[in-house]
This record gives C-alpha cells, structure tokens and sequence, in this order.
C-alpha cells in the first residue's frame, strides 16, 4: 500500500491530457479508484475485453435487473461498449455511463405514464393467467406495448398478494357481524376491495418514480464503478460519501446527528420513528409523523428539503456532536414550527452484545450471548468494541454460575478481525488464531498474546449460511481446537476474505481539496486460512452438529456470489487441542435421536424443503383462483 503515496503526481500527469467534456472529479475518481484496485487488491486483475465484458453485464443487472425500462435497441446500442470499458477507465472517460444516464432518463419517463395508465383501470382476477419472475428466464422487450404487459403483468401480481390479504380481513369482519359481535363494520364488496389495494400500490410507486426521475448521470455513477469493482471480487466496493458515512455507523453502531429516521412520502421528509434516548427524544418537540420542510445549520439561512431525496436530507440534518440545527417542521395537526435541536452521539444498543441465563429443563443453567455483528469504532480507539464487550458478558454469566455457554452468532456477516482474534482468545490459551495472507506475501499469522483463558466451561457456538467472515474465523478455530461445539446449518457463508476501506481523499495533496470528498474503496486486501490450513472461502465451516435450517436448500453463500475467489489451502500451523474436548461422535448421535423424534424439526425441514420448491416455481399465477392454489 505504500505506493498509494505516488498517487497525487499520476493525477497531476493524467489530468492534463483527460477528455475536456468530463467532469474532473469524476476522472480523478475513477484514476484513485483503479489506482487502489490495481495496488492493493489480493487478485491482479488485467483490463482487457473479458474484463469489460464482465463489468458491463454487471452494471446492466444493477441499473435495470428486472428488465423493466430499457428496450432491447437501448441494450444494443449501450453494447457498442461492451469491450470497451477496460478503454473508457484508462481514459477516464465515461461515455458508457453518460448515454446510459440518457436512455434511462427518457425510458423512465415514458416507464411512469404507463404505469400510471395501468393503476388507472380495474384489474380481473378471475382471468387465467401467469407471468414469470425471474428475469434470468425472459429478455428485454422489444417496444413500448411489451414493457406495458410487463408492467401490467407484475402490478397485477402484486395487487392481488394484497387483494387476496383485504378478502380474507373482509370475510372475517362478515363472520364477526353476522355472529354480532361487531356493529359498525362496515362489510366491502370485491370491487372495493380491489380498488382499495391498486390505490394503496399506486401511491407506493408515484414515490418510486418520483425518487427515479430525481436520479441523474452522476447517480448512477455509484452503480457504474461497482459494477467495475465487483469483476474483482464481490466485497470490492466503492462507498461514495454519504455511504461511507453509513459504513462508519453499521461498524460502530451509533452516529452523531438527532437520532430521528427519516422516509420520504408524496415528496416531503417525514419522521418515521425516533430513537429513545437521543437528541430530538429529549428536546421533545419532533414527533412520529411530522413533515421537516427545512433544515438550517445554527444561525445561517434554512435549506428547503421538499421534494428532496431523504439521503440528500439526511445531509443537512445529520452532523457533529454539539451543533445546533433548526427545523422548521409541518405538525401532524398542519400547524408550522421551528425547533432547535443539539446533536449528540446516538448509539444502537441492538448491535451490540447482550447475554442471558436459560434454564434447561433438567433445571441447569446455560448461559446465552448473542453477537449481531463484530463491531469495532475504527475512528475512536476508545470506542465499543465486540470484544471487550463479550468479555464482559462472559464475566456476567460467571457470577450467575452458569455450566456452559452458547455464543450465538448466526446472521453474524462479520466486521473486525482485530476484535475476532481477541475473543477466540477468551477461550483458549494463547496460540494461533487464523492465518492472513497478502497478495504475493508469505502469510501472517494473528495469535491470541494472552495465556488467561476467561471460560474454560463447555461452549458451543451457533452458526447458520449467514454466518461469514469474522463469525467463520472463530467457529472455525474453535473447531479446529476442539474447544467447542459448532452447531447450526450445513455450511456458514464461506467468506474467507479481509476487506480495509480505504478513503480515496488520501490520495489527494491540498492542490485538490475542492474536489473532495471522493468517498471510499472497500478492497479485499488477503485472504484468511484456518490454522489446519484450509480457507473458509466458498466451502465455509461444516457444523460439527447439523440442525435443520428453514435456508438449508436454498442457494445462500459466497459459492453462489458473481466473480467469488477460489478455495485453497496453505500450510497448517502447529497448535495444541483443547485437553478436554467435547465428545463431538457422542453429541452428534445424541442430536439426530433426538432430531428423528422432534416434530418440530421435522416442521423446520418439510418449511424448508417447501421454500425451496418456491423459489425453484418462478412462474406466478394472476388469477385468485390460480393464487390461493
């Protein structure tokens, strides 16, 4: 990565040669971008024609995935630069992604008219007829009548899920009245039922459009270098500010702002819930339901947010702890006010660490923490960090005299390696934890330092296909020590990568700072193997004890991630096994006697064999009749 230094005197040589017609900070983006790319990431990459031809697939799936703006002639024309974006990226140049800016403006204009032409009639749900939903299995129309039966194939769909949901309300309250059980309900007919359910989705989709239609070249920008991003592997990323942004609170779990979530509905920012214990919670004026017509920095002159997109609002309200913003805000009883609001640090306490005691009918008691994700503050060493906390946890359930411990980590995506190394020390003695290897690097090993081991109890650890990364790393050591358990789906994730978000403004000398900020690259810098030597990537880790999972046949994984990286092994470390291990042979005979008498294991498994039908049935029926089947 030292090479990134270098980087400010390659804008200086590029720039100056870069087409005229180009947005400058665009060009630098895209130079800092590939920079970081071709310097940092595990895989070399060579631009070329199959390079392009995997970026430009990807980004036509991510503008227009279910084939409902674009016409087959926009397609071919965007294909005359199928083999060349490896050309448009070492010229900076984004002709690609300006005519793509061009056709989807003017096909979603068109797009809405028929739309709304659709809503405007009563649908039949008595016709037989379906429609297919995955657009993996049907092409791009051909003109305009073929993109309105499109259209008026899944808006029908749609409205009938509802339509179906108002019969089954509306029968009940008839039953009810007929039993006299209620006297003023009124009882509706199917016309006004089916009315009721194409208006409620017409309004749902006038905001759509009008979020669309507010969308220009530069932000469809973010999907077009993701689409360049993701030929390298699927967690290379580009984040642009306000994402970044996003990034930071996922990790660490709290923002500084009001503490208030914010929708957009029939083009005004409205308050959707608040946060308890935050700034606009205390000041006590914001209410659910109220419109934020503007937003003013202290003193100065307020911004207008109506009609503005709500991550564009969010700007102007969000920002550092002890500043003042003032909103001028509609009441939900239509009275006009302005507040004054102090930010402050707002924190989420559901991503973070909690614990507790269960009671097992023989009456021992089992400790439980659950871990939604492997949070670290990267900005604030002081910050919480999931390890720390764990550690406190674990203290907690030792006061309680707890005979063994679940560590529950499913749904766990990752976060923190730093922090995973830390707590599978918690467990173990000192010794090596996981093996991180860099591109054209001999590996790295991370160890635990710390000889103290803070549970010595029994522990198993709970995993499922959403358990990735980090919550892999230490399911997968503490297998490979025998120190616990490993209970759960057939496989976690199989993620077996290391990603660091790079800020590209670092890129950039003080000649450039009216271009900042440029946002940031989350790049997969190495690969992590198990001490045996293997990588969790694409195989994950096999539970030692197998449950039934309601996702156990679908496709979920990295295996079945675009442009994923390989399985391989390394060589294995040196380590010493837990000296008591659990009995994994004897457990896991316990288990299946026990899952071949349990019906609701058995209901687990008939639900999933079931959701795996469904997903494999992509052909939907839009008649009732056909629906309810």
């Amino acid at each position: 990565m030292k090479h990134f230094a270098v980087l400010s005197l390659i804008f200086m040589l590029a720039s100056s040669s870069a087409p005229k017609d180009q947005n400058p900070k665009n060009q630098i983006l895209l130079k800092a971008l590939m920079y970081g790319l071709s310097a940092g990431h595990y895989d070399v990459k060579q631009l070329n024609d199959k390079f392009s031809e995997q970026a430009f697939e990807l980004f036509l799936r991510r503008i227009d995935y279910q084939k409902f703006f674009l016409l087959e002639e926009d397609v071919k024309e965007m294909e005359k630069y199928k083999y060349f974006i490896d050309d448009e990226v070492n010229a900076a140049s984004y002709q690609l992604l300006g005519l793509t800016s061009q056709l989807l403006a003017k096909r979603i204009a068109e797009t809405e008219t028929q739309v709304l032409d659709i809503f405007s009639k009563p649908f039949d749900f008595k016709t037989k007829e379906s429609y297919e939903a995955d657009p993996k299995k049907y092409p791009y129309v051909k003109n305009a009548p073929e993109r309105y039966d499109r259209w008026r194939k899944d808006l029908k769909y749609r409205i009938l899920v509802q339509y179906q949901q108002l019969l089954q309300q509306n029968d009940n309250l008839k039953k009810e009245k007929e039993a006299g059980n209620v006297k003023d309900a009124v009882v509706k007919t199917e016309a006004e039922l089916e009315k009721e359910a194409r208006e409620s989705l017409e309004k749902n989709y006038k905001e759509y459009f009008t979020r669309l239609k507010a969308q220009d070249q530069q932000d469809w920008l973010e999907d077009y270098l993701n689409a360049i991003t993701s030929t390298y592997d699927p967690h290379t990323n580009y984040f642009a500010p306000k994402e970044r942004e996003d990034f930071n609170i996922e990790m660490t779990g709290q923002l500084e702002g009001i503490g208030a979530s914010l929708i957009s509905s029939e083009g005004y920012i409205k308050v959707a819930s608040i946060v308890e214990g935050s700034p606009c919670w205390r000041q006590g004026e914001l209410a659910v339901g109220d419109i934020i017509l503007k937003a003013a920095q202290a003193e100065a002159e307020p911004t207008d947010l109506v009609g503005m997109r709500v991550d564009k609002a969010v700007t102007y309200i969000r920002g550092k702890k002890g500043t003042e913003v003032r909103l001028t805000l509609k009441k939900k009883e239509g009275t006009i006010k302005t507040i004054s609001i102090i930010r402050d640090v707002i924190v989420f306490e559901e991503t973070y660490a909690k614990s507790a005691v269960l009671k097992s009918e023989a009456g021992k008691k089992v400790g439980y923490i659950y871990l939604p994700k492997f949070y670290a503050n990267f900005e604030n060493p002081a910050g919480r960090q999931c390890f720390q906390d764990v550690k406190t946890e674990i203290q907690k359930l030792k006061k309680d005299k707890v005979e063994g411990i679940i560590l529950d980590l499913r749904n766990n995506g990752g976060g923190s390696l730093q922090d995973v190394v830390n707590m599978t020390g918690l467990f173990i003695p000192n010794g090596p934890v996981v093996q991180v290897k860099s591109r054209d690097v001999a590996p790295q090993i991370l160890s635990d330092p710390d000889p103290n081991t803070d549970y010595e109890g029994d522990l198993a650890i709970m995993v499922n296909q959403n358990s990735a990364s980090a919550s892999e790393i230490i399911a997968a050591a503490l297998q490979d020590y025998k120190r616990a358990v490993i209970v759960g789906s057939n496989a976690t994730f199989g993620k077996g990568t290391v990603q660091r978000m790079i800020d590209l403004d670092n890129f950039l000398d003080d000649n450039y700072k009216t271009i900042k900020p440029l946002g940031a690259l989350k790049i997969t810098l190495q690969k992590f193997y198990r001490i045996d030597g293997s990588t969790t990537q694409l195989k994950g880790v096999i539970p030692d004890v197998i449950l039934p999972d309601v996702s156990h046949y679908l496709k979920v994984g990295e295996k079945d991630q675009d442009y994923a990286m390989a399985w391989d092994q390394i060589t294995p470390l040196t380590y010493t096994a837990w000296a008591n291990s659990p009995d994994i042979a004897f457990l896991k005979k316990r288990s299946e006697e026990r899952l071949a008498k349990s019906e609701a294991f058995k209901a687990v498994d008939q639900y999933a064999k079931r959701l795996k039908k469904q997903s494999d049935q992509t052909s939907r029926s839009l008649s009732l009749e056909g629906y309810k089947a």
